[in-house]
């Protein structure tokens, strides 16, 4: 029986020019570079330039992305922005986007779910391309973290960057079997009683300030690779697949402790994982594209391979995307 397929046929990134180094962070708040490496495996992180926004850094992903697919912009019909700092509390800065991208027909939409939010909009896409109610999809991780950082605290100011990734989906028929190119499942959760955990301490309703970002390292840590472990589970139950299927493990880049736990305890070999943690940290949102548009470009992910993201983030959420490239 012939099914639709949500396939990956582009990728794009963009980081800003200013690199932040671990060296350049001790100048001003008290951490070395051993100290971060040691505890989070960054070293450097990219800091958006004073007046560059979230949409700023989604625009270029996005036609970083629409470059490599080899499609027009005209040709897309659902725009979907993972992202917990727009532009703006209202309009969704992917309208922004859309606009400036020549867009103006189709949807566009921001989806919040902090780290997790590219895998919960990529889940998303495909699940408007199933139904039918879109056939080619920008999906897009884009951050700006930097805005909403204490930069006196150094247990999280350490950890974060700016960043944005993007890919292209497209709808294809295909038999349905797992052997098919293109998403095959995808598993999200969310539980709120851990709020307090991880997130920030303002809002136009709470406070009427953006507020600073506010995180229990060791709690975060602690539920984190149970967490991502359990929704893997699901995308294997639910293909068949395992681990030892996998041709590569690309997680939120989030701290390599985590990512170094998680792979260890669900028997994925180190040499299937992506990281690119050290090269621009934690970027929320943008950090799964931004280390799959990587392997992608490096050659490493190749056509028929076997691909796992996954992520987890403020709320708490948490969520995993199996699929064959």
């Amino acid at each position: 029986m012939s099914v639709t397929r949500s396939i990956i046929i582009g990728t794009g990134s963009y980081l800003p020019e200013n690199c932040m180094t671990n060296d350049d962070l001790s100048k001003i708040v008290d951490t070395s570079d051993d100290w971060i490496v040691q505890r989070t495996g960054i070293r450097r992180r990219h800091i958006a330039a004073e007046g560059e926004m979230t949409s700023d850094l989604g625009i270029k992903a996005a036609k970083a992305a629409l470059s490599s697919a080899g499609v027009d912009s005209q040709d897309i019909d659902t725009i979907i922005l993972a992202t917990a700092t727009p532009d703006n509390t209202f309009p969704a800065t992917a309208v922004t986007i859309q606009a400036e991208l020549g867009i103006f027909h189709g949807a566009a939409f921001d989806v919040h779910a902090v780290c997790s939010g590219f895998v919960y909009a990529l889940a998303t896409a495909d699940a408007y391309i199933k139904a039918g109610l879109s056939k080619r999809a920008l999906v897009i991780g884009a951050e700006t973290f930097s805005r909403i950082l204490d930069w006196e605290d150094r247990t999280t100011c350490v950890l974060f960057g700016d960043g944005a990734g993007a890919v292209v989906l497209e709808g294809q028929q295909s038999d349905g079997e797992m052997s098919d190119r293109g998403v095959l499942t995808s598993h999200l959760r969310s539980d709120g009683r851990h709020k307090e955990k991880l997130y920030v301490d303002g809002g136009p309703s709470s406070t009427q300030t953006t507020g600073h970002l506010r995180m229990e390292g060791r709690e975060v840590f602690k539920h984190a690779v149970g967490m991502i472990t359990d929704v893997i589970e699901d995308a294997f139950d639910a293909t068949g697949l395992s681990s030892d299927d996998l041709t590569w493990f690309i997680p939120h880049q989030a701290n390599k402790r985590i990512i170094d736990a998680s792979a260890k305890k669900l028997g994925i070999a180190a040499e299937k994982v992506v990281t690119t943690v050290q090269d621009h940290g934690n970027t929320s949102a943008a950090s799964i594209p931004l280390a799959l548009d990587t392997a992608v470009k490096d050659g490493r992910v190749k056509p028929g391979d076997v691909v796992l993201l996954e992520a987890m983030g403020g709320g708490f959420t948490w969520g995993s995307i199996l699929l064959r490239w």
